[in-house]
Protein backbone atom coordinates (compact mmCIF):
# COMPACT_ATOMS: atom_id res chain seq x y z
CA UNK A 1 0.00 0.00 0.00
CA UNK A 2 2.92 2.36 0.72
CA UNK A 3 4.22 1.91 -2.91
CA UNK A 4 0.87 2.88 -4.37
CA UNK A 5 0.73 5.93 -2.13
CA UNK A 6 4.15 7.03 -3.38
CA UNK A 7 3.07 6.52 -7.01
CA UNK A 8 0.04 8.66 -6.44
CA UNK A 9 2.23 11.37 -4.92
CA UNK A 10 4.55 11.29 -7.98
CA UNK A 11 1.59 11.59 -10.35
CA UNK A 12 0.31 14.57 -8.42
CA UNK A 13 3.77 16.16 -8.58
CA UNK A 14 3.82 15.57 -12.37
CA UNK A 15 0.47 17.27 -12.80
CA UNK A 16 1.61 20.18 -10.66
CA UNK A 17 4.79 20.62 -12.73
CA UNK A 18 2.80 20.57 -15.96
CA UNK A 19 0.52 23.29 -14.68
CA UNK A 20 3.49 25.34 -13.50
CA UNK A 21 5.19 24.81 -16.89
CA UNK A 22 2.32 26.51 -18.66
CA UNK A 23 2.51 29.57 -16.42
CA UNK A 24 6.31 30.06 -16.20
CA UNK A 25 8.45 31.70 -18.78
CA UNK A 26 10.54 29.90 -21.34
CA UNK A 27 13.56 30.17 -19.05
CA UNK A 28 12.01 27.87 -16.44
CA UNK A 29 10.28 25.42 -18.84
CA UNK A 30 13.56 23.58 -19.35
CA UNK A 31 13.90 22.93 -15.58
CA UNK A 32 10.32 21.65 -15.42
CA UNK A 33 10.88 19.27 -18.29
CA UNK A 34 13.95 17.80 -16.62
CA UNK A 35 12.07 17.32 -13.36
CA UNK A 36 9.27 15.53 -15.22
CA UNK A 37 11.70 13.15 -16.92
CA UNK A 38 13.27 12.38 -13.54
CA UNK A 39 9.88 11.62 -12.01
CA UNK A 40 8.93 9.28 -14.85
CA UNK A 41 12.22 7.42 -14.50
CA UNK A 42 11.58 6.95 -10.76
CA UNK A 43 8.04 5.74 -11.49
CA UNK A 44 9.23 3.17 -14.04
CA UNK A 45 11.81 1.87 -11.59
CA UNK A 46 9.30 1.40 -8.82
CA UNK A 47 6.76 -0.26 -11.10
CA UNK A 48 9.39 -2.75 -12.17
CA UNK A 49 10.23 -3.51 -8.54
CA UNK A 50 6.54 -4.04 -7.78
CA UNK A 51 6.09 -6.48 -10.67
CA UNK A 52 9.15 -8.42 -9.52
CA UNK A 53 7.75 -8.72 -6.00
CA UNK A 54 4.38 -9.95 -7.27
CA UNK A 55 6.11 -12.59 -9.40
CA UNK A 56 8.15 -13.79 -6.41
CA UNK A 57 5.05 -14.02 -4.20
CA UNK A 58 3.16 -16.04 -6.85
CA UNK A 59 6.03 -18.53 -7.09
CA UNK A 60 6.09 -18.91 -3.31
CA UNK A 61 2.33 -19.56 -3.22
CA UNK A 62 2.74 -22.30 -5.83
CA UNK A 63 5.54 -23.89 -3.78
CA UNK A 64 3.42 -23.68 -0.61
CA UNK A 65 0.40 -25.29 -2.29
CA UNK A 66 2.66 -28.03 -3.66
CA UNK A 67 4.02 -28.73 -0.17
CA UNK A 68 0.48 -28.83 1.32
CA UNK A 69 -0.65 -31.32 -1.32
CA UNK A 70 2.37 -33.48 -0.55
CA UNK A 71 1.64 -33.36 3.19
CA UNK A 72 -2.00 -34.37 2.61
CA UNK A 73 -0.88 -37.24 0.38
CA UNK A 74 1.56 -38.47 3.04
CA UNK A 75 -1.17 -38.15 5.70
CA UNK A 76 -3.57 -40.26 3.70
CA UNK A 77 -0.84 -42.87 3.14
CA UNK A 78 -0.10 -42.98 6.88
CA UNK A 79 -3.81 -43.33 7.75
CA UNK A 80 -4.16 -46.14 5.22
CA UNK A 81 -1.17 -47.93 6.72
CA UNK A 82 -2.57 -47.46 10.24
CA UNK A 83 -5.98 -48.82 9.20
CA UNK A 84 -4.27 -51.79 7.59
CA UNK A 85 -2.08 -52.44 10.62
CA UNK A 86 -4.97 -52.04 13.08
CA UNK A 87 -7.35 -54.03 10.88
CA UNK A 88 -10.14 -51.42 11.32
CA UNK A 89 -11.46 -48.37 9.54
CA UNK A 90 -11.12 -44.80 10.71
CA UNK A 91 -14.72 -44.70 11.97
CA UNK A 92 -14.24 -47.97 13.81
CA UNK A 93 -11.12 -46.60 15.48
CA UNK A 94 -12.99 -43.46 16.51
CA UNK A 95 -15.79 -45.54 18.03
CA UNK A 96 -13.24 -47.68 19.87
CA UNK A 97 -11.59 -44.61 21.38
CA UNK A 98 -14.94 -43.14 22.42
CA UNK A 99 -16.03 -46.45 23.93
CA UNK A 100 -12.77 -46.75 25.86
CA UNK A 101 -13.20 -43.31 27.37
CA UNK A 102 -16.84 -43.99 28.06
CA UNK A 103 -15.91 -47.10 30.04
CA UNK A 104 -13.32 -45.12 31.99
CA UNK A 105 -15.78 -42.35 32.79
CA UNK A 106 -18.88 -44.54 33.31
CA UNK A 107 -18.42 -44.91 37.05
CA UNK A 108 -17.76 -41.22 37.49
CA UNK A 109 -20.79 -40.30 35.35
CA UNK A 110 -23.05 -42.71 37.28
CA UNK A 111 -21.83 -41.28 40.57
CA UNK A 112 -22.57 -37.75 39.46
CA UNK A 113 -26.01 -38.77 38.18
CA UNK A 114 -26.83 -40.41 41.52
CA UNK A 115 -25.65 -37.35 43.40
CA UNK A 116 -27.69 -35.08 41.14
CA UNK A 117 -30.81 -37.24 41.52
CA UNK A 118 -30.43 -37.37 45.31
CA UNK A 119 -29.97 -33.61 45.46
CA UNK A 120 -32.94 -32.99 43.16
CA UNK A 121 -35.16 -35.34 45.17
CA UNK A 122 -34.10 -33.75 48.44
CA UNK A 123 -34.81 -30.28 47.11
CA UNK A 124 -38.11 -31.42 45.57
CA UNK A 125 -39.26 -33.01 48.85
CA UNK A 126 -38.27 -29.90 50.78
CA UNK A 127 -40.09 -27.62 48.33
CA UNK A 128 -43.17 -29.86 48.30
CA UNK A 129 -43.35 -29.87 52.11
CA UNK A 130 -42.96 -26.12 52.15
CA UNK A 131 -45.74 -25.64 49.59
CA UNK A 132 -48.13 -27.94 51.49
CA UNK A 133 -47.40 -26.32 54.86
CA UNK A 134 -47.97 -22.84 53.46
CA UNK A 135 -51.12 -24.03 51.69
CA UNK A 136 -52.56 -25.52 54.88
CA UNK A 137 -51.73 -22.37 56.83
CA UNK A 138 -53.37 -20.29 54.13
CA UNK A 139 -56.43 -22.56 54.12
CA UNK A 140 -57.21 -22.33 57.84
CA UNK A 141 -60.88 -21.40 58.20
CA UNK A 142 -62.45 -19.25 60.87
CA UNK A 143 -64.58 -22.00 62.37
CA UNK A 144 -64.49 -25.71 63.08
CA UNK A 145 -66.75 -28.20 61.30
CA UNK A 146 -70.07 -28.57 63.08
CA UNK A 147 -71.58 -31.74 64.52
CA UNK A 148 -75.35 -31.58 64.76
CA UNK A 149 -78.25 -33.90 65.44
CA UNK A 150 -81.74 -32.89 64.34
CA UNK A 151 -83.61 -32.95 67.62
CA UNK A 152 -86.23 -30.63 69.10
CA UNK A 153 -86.82 -30.34 72.83
CA UNK A 154 -90.36 -30.14 74.16
CA UNK A 155 -91.56 -28.75 77.47
CA UNK A 156 -93.77 -31.66 78.58
CA UNK A 157 -95.61 -34.74 77.41
CA UNK A 158 -98.78 -32.70 76.88
CA UNK A 159 -97.05 -30.80 74.10
CA UNK A 160 -95.97 -34.11 72.58
CA UNK A 161 -99.62 -35.17 72.53
CA UNK A 162 -100.58 -31.96 70.70
CA UNK A 163 -97.87 -32.67 68.14
CA UNK A 164 -99.28 -36.16 67.59
CA UNK A 165 -102.86 -34.86 67.34
CA UNK A 166 -106.12 -36.76 67.37
CA UNK A 167 -105.51 -40.29 66.08
CA UNK A 168 -102.08 -39.11 64.92
CA UNK A 169 -103.36 -36.79 62.19
CA UNK A 170 -100.96 -33.94 63.08
CA UNK A 171 -97.86 -36.10 63.00
CA UNK A 172 -98.93 -37.70 59.72
CA UNK A 173 -99.54 -34.28 58.17
CA UNK A 174 -96.15 -33.09 59.41
CA UNK A 175 -94.31 -36.13 58.01
CA UNK A 176 -96.11 -35.81 54.69
CA UNK A 177 -95.41 -32.06 54.37
CA UNK A 178 -91.73 -32.25 55.33
CA UNK A 179 -90.74 -35.71 54.06
CA UNK A 180 -89.03 -36.69 57.33
CA UNK A 181 -89.59 -39.46 59.87
CA UNK A 182 -90.55 -38.35 63.40
CA UNK A 183 -89.42 -40.37 66.42
CA UNK A 184 -91.33 -39.67 69.66
CA UNK A 185 -90.03 -42.55 71.76
CA UNK A 186 -87.51 -40.55 73.79
CA UNK A 187 -88.88 -38.48 76.67
CA UNK A 188 -88.57 -34.70 76.32
CA UNK A 189 -87.18 -34.90 72.77
CA UNK A 190 -88.62 -35.19 69.28
CA UNK A 191 -86.06 -36.69 66.90
CA UNK A 192 -86.22 -35.99 63.16
CA UNK A 193 -84.55 -38.32 60.66
CA UNK A 194 -84.16 -37.94 56.91
CA UNK A 195 -81.43 -38.64 54.38
CA UNK A 196 -81.90 -35.15 52.92
CA UNK A 197 -80.31 -32.72 55.39
CA UNK A 198 -82.18 -29.74 53.88
CA UNK A 199 -85.55 -31.40 54.46
CA UNK A 200 -84.45 -32.24 57.98
CA UNK A 201 -83.55 -28.60 58.65
CA UNK A 202 -86.88 -27.38 57.23
CA UNK A 203 -88.67 -29.86 59.47
CA UNK A 204 -86.71 -28.76 62.56
CA UNK A 205 -87.37 -25.05 62.02
CA UNK A 206 -91.03 -25.68 61.19
CA UNK A 207 -91.55 -27.79 64.31
CA UNK A 208 -89.96 -25.13 66.52
CA UNK A 209 -92.30 -22.52 65.01
CA UNK A 210 -95.34 -24.73 65.61
CA UNK A 211 -94.33 -25.36 69.22
CA UNK A 212 -94.01 -21.62 69.86
CA UNK A 213 -97.27 -20.86 68.05
CA UNK A 214 -99.22 -23.69 69.83
CA UNK A 215 -101.67 -23.84 66.90
CA UNK A 216 -100.86 -27.32 65.69
CA UNK A 217 -103.27 -28.61 63.06
CA UNK A 218 -102.83 -30.03 59.53
CA UNK A 219 -103.61 -26.77 57.65
CA UNK A 220 -101.34 -24.74 59.91
CA UNK A 221 -98.59 -27.32 59.56
CA UNK A 222 -98.66 -27.07 55.76
CA UNK A 223 -98.64 -23.27 55.91
CA UNK A 224 -95.65 -23.15 58.28
CA UNK A 225 -93.69 -25.72 56.26
CA UNK A 226 -94.17 -23.75 53.00
CA UNK A 227 -93.13 -20.53 54.72
CA UNK A 228 -90.07 -22.18 56.30
CA UNK A 229 -89.03 -23.73 53.00
CA UNK A 230 -88.93 -20.29 51.38
CA UNK A 231 -86.87 -18.94 54.27
CA UNK A 232 -84.41 -21.83 54.09
CA UNK A 233 -84.07 -21.47 50.30
CA UNK A 234 -83.32 -17.77 50.69
CA UNK A 235 -80.87 -18.46 53.49
CA UNK A 236 -79.07 -21.13 51.42
CA UNK A 237 -78.81 -18.79 48.43
CA UNK A 238 -77.26 -16.11 50.64
CA UNK A 239 -74.84 -18.65 52.12
CA UNK A 240 -73.92 -19.73 48.60
CA UNK A 241 -73.16 -16.13 47.62
CA UNK A 242 -71.04 -15.64 50.75
CA UNK A 243 -69.06 -18.80 49.99
CA UNK A 244 -68.51 -17.72 46.37
CA UNK A 245 -67.26 -14.28 47.42
CA UNK A 246 -64.96 -15.79 50.05
CA UNK A 247 -63.60 -18.13 47.36
CA UNK A 248 -63.04 -15.33 44.83
CA UNK A 249 -65.64 -16.66 42.35
CA UNK A 250 -68.17 -14.40 40.62
CA UNK A 251 -70.85 -14.57 37.89
CA UNK A 252 -71.83 -18.19 38.59
CA UNK A 253 -75.28 -19.29 37.41
CA UNK A 254 -77.96 -18.63 40.11
CA UNK A 255 -79.06 -22.28 40.09
CA UNK A 256 -75.51 -23.37 40.88
CA UNK A 257 -75.32 -20.76 43.65
CA UNK A 258 -78.43 -22.35 45.17
CA UNK A 259 -76.82 -25.78 45.00
CA UNK A 260 -73.65 -24.44 46.63
CA UNK A 261 -75.78 -22.92 49.41
CA UNK A 262 -76.99 -26.43 50.25
CA UNK A 263 -73.48 -27.10 51.56
CA UNK A 264 -74.56 -25.35 54.77
CA UNK A 265 -76.76 -28.30 55.74
CA UNK A 266 -74.67 -31.11 54.25
CA UNK A 267 -72.13 -33.06 56.29
CA UNK A 268 -69.61 -35.66 55.19
CA UNK A 269 -68.41 -37.83 58.09
CA UNK A 270 -69.31 -34.95 60.39
CA UNK A 271 -67.42 -32.33 58.36
CA UNK A 272 -69.60 -29.47 57.20
CA UNK A 273 -69.32 -29.08 53.43
CA UNK A 274 -69.40 -25.28 53.63
CA UNK A 275 -66.28 -25.28 55.81
CA UNK A 276 -64.64 -28.08 53.85
CA UNK A 277 -65.18 -26.39 50.46
CA UNK A 278 -63.82 -23.02 51.60
CA UNK A 279 -60.82 -24.71 53.18
CA UNK A 280 -60.23 -26.76 50.03
CA UNK A 281 -60.37 -23.66 47.80
CA UNK A 282 -57.84 -21.79 49.95
CA UNK A 283 -55.40 -24.71 50.02
CA UNK A 284 -55.77 -25.36 46.28
CA UNK A 285 -55.24 -21.71 45.32
CA UNK A 286 -52.10 -21.50 47.46
CA UNK A 287 -50.65 -24.61 45.82
CA UNK A 288 -51.74 -23.29 42.43
CA UNK A 289 -49.89 -19.99 42.97
CA UNK A 290 -46.72 -21.86 43.92
CA UNK A 291 -46.84 -24.09 40.84
CA UNK A 292 -48.10 -21.54 38.33
CA UNK A 293 -51.34 -23.35 37.45
CA UNK A 294 -54.63 -21.75 36.34
CA UNK A 295 -56.14 -20.29 39.52
CA UNK A 296 -59.64 -19.76 38.06
CA UNK A 297 -59.99 -23.43 37.09
CA UNK A 298 -58.63 -24.56 40.47
CA UNK A 299 -61.08 -22.30 42.37
CA UNK A 300 -64.13 -23.57 40.49
CA UNK A 301 -62.94 -27.18 40.51
CA UNK A 302 -62.36 -27.14 44.28
CA UNK A 303 -65.65 -25.42 45.11
CA UNK A 304 -67.77 -27.67 42.87
CA UNK A 305 -65.92 -30.97 43.36
CA UNK A 306 -68.50 -32.25 45.89
CA UNK A 307 -71.60 -30.56 44.48
CA UNK A 308 -73.03 -33.96 43.58
CA UNK A 309 -73.45 -34.70 47.31
CA UNK A 310 -76.30 -32.19 47.59
CA UNK A 311 -78.25 -33.76 44.69
CA UNK A 312 -80.64 -36.13 46.44
CA UNK A 313 -83.32 -36.70 43.81
CA UNK A 314 -81.14 -38.86 41.55
CA UNK A 315 -79.25 -42.14 41.88
CA UNK A 316 -75.51 -42.37 41.35
CA UNK A 317 -72.18 -41.42 42.87
CA UNK A 318 -71.63 -37.79 43.82
CA UNK A 319 -68.86 -37.56 41.19
CA UNK A 320 -71.13 -38.64 38.33
CA UNK A 321 -74.01 -36.46 39.55
CA UNK A 322 -71.70 -33.45 39.85
CA UNK A 323 -70.28 -33.93 36.36
CA UNK A 324 -73.78 -34.26 34.90
CA UNK A 325 -74.93 -31.07 36.63
CA UNK A 326 -71.93 -29.00 35.50
CA UNK A 327 -72.31 -30.18 31.90
CA UNK A 328 -75.94 -29.04 32.04
CA UNK A 329 -74.79 -25.48 32.82
CA UNK A 330 -71.97 -25.56 30.23
CA UNK A 331 -69.05 -25.08 32.58
CA UNK A 332 -65.54 -25.27 31.04
CA UNK A 333 -64.25 -28.75 30.28
CA UNK A 334 -61.18 -28.19 32.47
CA UNK A 335 -63.43 -27.54 35.50
CA UNK A 336 -65.57 -30.61 34.78
CA UNK A 337 -62.39 -32.71 34.49
CA UNK A 338 -61.31 -31.52 37.95
CA UNK A 339 -64.65 -32.69 39.40
CA UNK A 340 -64.56 -36.01 37.52
CA UNK A 341 -60.99 -36.81 38.59
CA UNK A 342 -60.81 -35.51 42.16
CA UNK A 343 -61.25 -39.04 43.59
CA UNK A 344 -58.97 -40.62 40.94
CA UNK A 345 -61.89 -42.46 39.33
CA UNK A 346 -60.25 -41.62 36.01
CA UNK A 347 -56.62 -40.60 35.31
CA UNK A 348 -55.63 -36.98 35.83
CA UNK A 349 -55.65 -34.88 32.67
CA UNK A 350 -54.08 -31.68 33.98
CA UNK A 351 -52.07 -30.11 36.77
CA UNK A 352 -55.23 -28.37 37.99
CA UNK A 353 -56.99 -31.74 38.51
CA UNK A 354 -54.11 -32.99 40.63
CA UNK A 355 -54.15 -29.81 42.75
CA UNK A 356 -57.90 -30.14 43.39
CA UNK A 357 -57.43 -33.79 44.41
CA UNK A 358 -54.58 -32.92 46.80
CA UNK A 359 -56.45 -30.01 48.40
CA UNK A 360 -59.55 -32.20 48.92
CA UNK A 361 -57.44 -34.92 50.54
CA UNK A 362 -55.65 -32.45 52.84
CA UNK A 363 -58.88 -30.84 54.02
CA UNK A 364 -60.69 -34.12 54.57
CA UNK A 365 -57.81 -36.11 56.07
CA UNK A 366 -56.45 -33.61 58.58
CA UNK A 367 -56.92 -34.64 62.24
CA UNK A 368 -60.29 -33.66 63.66
CA UNK A 369 -61.87 -32.86 60.31
CA UNK A 370 -64.07 -35.95 60.14
CA UNK A 371 -65.33 -38.80 62.19
CA UNK A 372 -66.86 -42.12 61.24
CA UNK A 373 -69.47 -44.13 63.03
CA UNK A 374 -67.52 -46.85 64.84
CA UNK A 375 -70.41 -49.28 64.78
CA UNK A 376 -70.90 -48.81 61.04
CA UNK A 377 -67.18 -49.12 60.42
CA UNK A 378 -67.00 -52.40 62.37
CA UNK A 379 -70.03 -53.75 60.52
CA UNK A 380 -68.40 -52.91 57.18
CA UNK A 381 -65.29 -54.91 58.07
CA UNK A 382 -67.39 -57.81 59.30
CA UNK A 383 -69.48 -57.85 56.13
CA UNK A 384 -66.34 -57.94 54.00
CA UNK A 385 -64.94 -60.91 55.88
CA UNK A 386 -68.28 -62.72 55.85
CA UNK A 387 -68.61 -62.42 52.07
CA UNK A 388 -65.22 -64.09 51.66
CA UNK A 389 -65.80 -66.81 54.29
CA UNK A 390 -69.01 -67.94 52.59
CA UNK A 391 -67.02 -69.16 49.60
CA UNK A 392 -66.07 -72.84 49.46
CA UNK A 393 -62.42 -73.63 50.15
CA UNK A 394 -61.73 -70.55 52.31
CA UNK A 395 -59.98 -71.10 55.64
CA UNK A 396 -60.36 -67.56 56.93
CA UNK A 397 -60.41 -63.93 55.75
CA UNK A 398 -59.15 -60.64 57.15
CA UNK A 399 -60.25 -57.13 56.26
CA UNK A 400 -57.22 -54.84 56.50
CA UNK A 401 -56.12 -51.30 55.56
CA UNK A 402 -59.29 -49.74 57.00
CA UNK A 403 -61.46 -51.96 54.84
CA UNK A 404 -59.69 -51.14 51.60
CA UNK A 405 -58.34 -54.69 51.23
CA UNK A 406 -59.60 -58.18 52.03
CA UNK A 407 -57.10 -61.04 52.33
CA UNK A 408 -58.42 -64.55 51.91
CA UNK A 409 -56.50 -67.60 53.13
CA UNK A 410 -57.25 -70.61 50.89
CA UNK A 411 -57.22 -74.28 51.95
CA UNK A 412 -54.70 -75.74 49.42
CA UNK A 413 -56.25 -79.21 49.73
CA UNK A 414 -59.59 -77.95 48.41
CA UNK A 415 -58.66 -75.44 45.73
CA UNK A 416 -55.87 -75.33 43.17
CA UNK A 417 -54.29 -72.20 41.70
CA UNK A 418 -56.83 -71.81 38.91
CA UNK A 419 -59.76 -72.20 41.30
CA UNK A 420 -58.15 -69.62 43.63
CA UNK A 421 -58.14 -67.06 40.82
CA UNK A 422 -61.80 -67.77 40.08
CA UNK A 423 -62.68 -67.42 43.79
CA UNK A 424 -61.04 -63.97 43.96
CA UNK A 425 -63.16 -62.91 41.00
CA UNK A 426 -66.33 -64.21 42.69
CA UNK A 427 -65.58 -62.36 45.92
CA UNK A 428 -64.99 -59.13 43.96
CA UNK A 429 -68.36 -59.47 42.24
CA UNK A 430 -70.14 -60.21 45.54
CA UNK A 431 -68.62 -57.12 47.17
CA UNK A 432 -69.68 -54.92 44.27
CA UNK A 433 -73.18 -56.36 44.39
CA UNK A 434 -73.82 -56.28 48.16
CA UNK A 435 -71.83 -53.31 49.45
CA UNK A 436 -71.58 -49.56 48.83
CA UNK A 437 -68.13 -48.07 49.36
CA UNK A 438 -66.00 -45.14 48.16
CA UNK A 439 -62.85 -45.79 46.13
CA UNK A 440 -61.91 -49.43 45.68
CA UNK A 441 -61.40 -52.64 47.68
CA UNK A 442 -58.57 -54.98 46.75
CA UNK A 443 -59.22 -58.73 46.97
CA UNK A 444 -56.12 -60.84 47.66
CA UNK A 445 -56.49 -64.63 47.71
CA UNK A 446 -53.49 -66.48 49.18
CA UNK A 447 -52.91 -70.20 48.59
CA UNK A 448 -49.83 -71.74 50.17
CA UNK A 449 -48.96 -75.43 50.19
CA UNK A 450 -46.62 -76.75 52.89
CA UNK A 451 -45.28 -80.27 53.36
CA UNK A 452 -44.12 -80.73 56.99
CA UNK A 453 -42.42 -83.78 58.44
CA UNK A 454 -40.69 -84.23 61.81
CA UNK A 455 -37.45 -86.25 62.12
CA UNK A 456 -37.05 -88.15 65.41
Amino acid sequence: MAIFDKLQDLLKQEETLIKKGKKTSSSSSQDAEMALLSAKAELDRRLGALEERERTIGEREKDTQKHLSEIERLREQMLAKLEKAANMTRDEARQLILKTWEEKLKEDIAKRIRESEAFAKQEADKKARQILIEAMQHGATDYVAEYTVSTVKIADEEMKGRVIGKEGRNIRAFEQATGVDVDLDEEGIIRLSCFDSVRREIARVSLEKLLRDSRIQPSRIEEVVVQTKKEIDRLMFEEGQKLLHASGIFNLHPDLIAYVGRYKYRFSYGQNMLAHSLEQVKIAVKICNELGANANIVRLGSLLSDIGKVITDKEGSHVDLGVELLKKYNLPKEVIDCVAQHHEDIPFSSMESVIVHIADAISGARPGARYEDLEGYTKKLGDLEEIAKQQEGVKTAYAIAAGREIRIIIDPDKLDDAQTTILAQKVKEEIEKKMTFPGEIRVTAIREFRAIETAK
